[in-house]
This record gives C-alpha cells, sequence and structure tokens, in this order.
C-alpha cells in the first residue's frame, strides 16, 4: 500500500480537530478556533511517526502520551494546572480510543485494504465524501452522549447565579437547562442566559436596544446567533468579571468561565448543567 505523505498529514490534522472538539464537547471546556487548529497541525506533523518502523508498546504508549499532552496544551492552554491538563489528556485519550476501536472494527469486518495502523496512527486512502459522512455521524454521536450525561446530571436542586461586573454584584435565581447549549464560537465559552430586568443592575443597556433590534449600538458587548425550534435571532452577551454558581441545598459554590446573554424576556439565568462539572 502506498501512503501519500500530503494525504496523510492533511487526514490527520482533519480528525485531530474533530478529536479535540469532541473532547471539548464531552468535557465541557471552552476550546478557541485558532488554538485548536494549531493542535491539529501538530497533530498532522505527528501523524509522520507512522513511517517509523514498528517500536515496542511500552515506548509507543509513551510516546503518544507525550504526544497527547503536548496537542491538549496547545489546544487548552497549561495555565490551569495538572489536574486541569490530565482530565483532558484522559478524555482526548478516551475519545481516540474509541475511535480507533470503531475503525478498527470496520478494517476488519469488511476487510477494509485501504486502512493502515501503525504505532497508533491510521491512514485511509478513500473519498473526502465518506470522511466528511463518517465525520458528521461521529461527531452527532458524541454531541448524542453528551446531552445523555447531562440530563441524567440534572438534579432539579435549586441554583443562586452570583454575577460581579465594574465593582457590582447581583444574585439571580438559576435553572439547570440541557436546552441550553448556547455558546461563544470563537472563545469556547458558554452562556448564561439572564433577564435584562437583572442584568441592568450592573451594567448599562441602552433603552432601545433590546426593544428595537438595534444592538449596534451596545458596547463591549458581543452578538451571537442562536438557533431554538421555531425561532432564530441574536443575542447580545459580555463577559463579566466573575461568574459564581451556588447550590444552596449544598451551599457548594463553583466558579464558572461563562458569558452573560440578556433576553429580553423576564427570566432566571438559565445554563447549561455541564458547567458545573
Amino acid at each position: 500500500m502506498y501512503i501519500y505523505i500530503d494525504v496523510l498529514i492533511v487526514l490527520n490534522i482533519y480528525i485531530t480537530y474533530f478529536l479535540l472538539m469532541a473532547a471539548a464537547k464531552i468535557s465541557h471546556t471552552p476550546l478557541k478556533i485558532k488554538r485548536c487548529i494549531a493542535a491539529s497541525v501538530m497533530g498532522g506533523l505527528f501523524s509522520l511517526l507512522i513511517l517509523v518502523p514498528d517500536i515496542s508498546w511500552i515506548v509507543n504508549i509513551l510516546l503518544k502520551l507525550i504526544v497527547s499532552v503536548i496537542i491538549i496544551s496547545a489546544a487548552f492552554g497549561i495555565k490551569k494546572g495538572f489536574k486541569y491538563t490530565a482530565k483532558l489528556v484522559l478524555c482526548f485519550y478516551a475519545i481516540n480510543f474509541i475511535f480507533a476501536g470503531i475503525m478498527l472494527s470496520l478494517r476488519y469486518a469488511f476487510s477494509l485494504s485501504f486502512m493502515k495502523f501503525s504505532n497508533s496512527y491510521f491512514y485511509m486512502d478513500f473519498s473526502l465524501l465518506s470522511l466528511v459522512i463518517f465525520t458528521i455521524i461521529s461527531y452527532a454521536a458524541v454531541c448524542a452522549v453528551r446531552y445523555i450525561i447531562d440530563r441524567n446530571s440534572v438534579s432539579g436542586g435549586i441554583y443562586k447565579v452570583i454575577i460581579r461586573h465594574n465593582g457590582k454584584t447581583i444574585s439571580i435565581d438559576g435553572i439547570a437547562d440541557t436546552g441550553n447549549s448556547l455558546s461563544d464560537s470563537f472563545s469556547g465559552k458558554p452562556v448564561i442566559i439572564c433577564g435584562r430586568n437583572e442584568i441592568e443592575k450592573i451594567i448599562e443597556i441602552p433603552e432601545m436596544s433590546l426593544i428595537s433590534g438595534d444592538y449596534s449600538i451596545l458596547r463591549n458587548f458581543k452578538i451571537i446567533p442562536y438557533s431554538t425550534i421555531g425561532e432564530s435571532g441574536i443575542i447580545p452577551v459580555f463577559a463579566p468579571d466573575e461568574v459564581l454558581i451556588k447550590e444552596e441545598k449544598s451551599n457548594k459554590i463553583r466558579q464558572t468561565d461563562a458569558l452573560i446573554g440578556i433576553s429580553n424576556k423576564n427570566i432566571k439565568a438559565v445554563f447549561n448543567p455541564g458547567i458545573l462539572k
């Protein structure tokens, strides 16, 4: 079987990108697109190890671990310490094993000669369309698993969302809802949706902006598109100085790196339960 270097690198850039996005989705960890692309390129270059003669399984595992740490650190950063990085590496490893298991099963079940595995990397010689279709199906499966886990983890507890900004603090009744999957596509940060009447206590919002839909006059805000069943539009969000979520029953307080979205409706603070993990 012939291996084309350019196809090998591009293929593994594509696969690494998908695996990183899946790891971010499963772990509810913000992932910036630029960092993800840079880490994916590293993954593509590391795939050249497939050309190295077969090495012992101990060396292979150590090498794979080192490569994974480098890729995860490039994608998510290393500022939050060992525990944070270790959790992401384990998640990345788990998704890699699942992906490799699926591909090996397909290879042996259908005698697929266009696949080659070596040193934990693989090469496929088939159409780009087939790869795209497989990726869409796989990512949809990851999202479905994450949704099921989140739904089952909702305890029906009572929460308070504490928001600090510009020296002011507010406390809003919170609702954990898996239906809120809104996040910033650039930073990867989740969005907590709050009613305008509460947010106005800590930040000035021009009177006509949300009523008329003219968001251009909102300073220090980002505009994020959203889509739900039967409804779509845009919502202004901002980055507060600090967001804390307190579970009333246990008095446990969690700090979360989230954006605040402003709704014109008089609603509580709606957040995805995944940010509690």
